[in-house]
């Protein structure tokens, strides 16, 4: 399994704008083979931040999905961004 998390920064008060901006990509990745989860989410506490995470099947799966990248539109919006991948060898619920 592949997870995906992190924090992304945006331009003061275009949150808002960037989630919305995310909900075509959110749809789409859901709906992608192998994605068991992808939320893009306010942070509770940092106005200008948003949470990432996503949970996938696999490596194929994810690059299957993942193409280029955020759209301009959204990318123009990013000021910062720390988000890692990371390869789970076993699970327990």
């Amino acid at each position: 399994m592949i997870i995906v998390s992190g924090k992304i920064y945006v331009i003061s008060g275009k949150r808002d704008a960037f989630i919305e901006g995310s909900m075509e990509s959110i749809k789409a990745a859901r709906r992608t083979k192998g994605c068991r989860a992808f939320v893009v989410g306010p942070d509770v506490i940092e106005p200008d931040r948003v949470n990432v995470y996503e949970e996938w099947d696999g490596k194929e799966n994810l690059a299957n999905f993942r193409g280029s990248g955020p759209s301009s539109d959204i990318g123009d919006l990013i000021r910062d961004a720390n988000v890692s991948e990371h390869q789970i060898e076993e699970s327990e619920p």
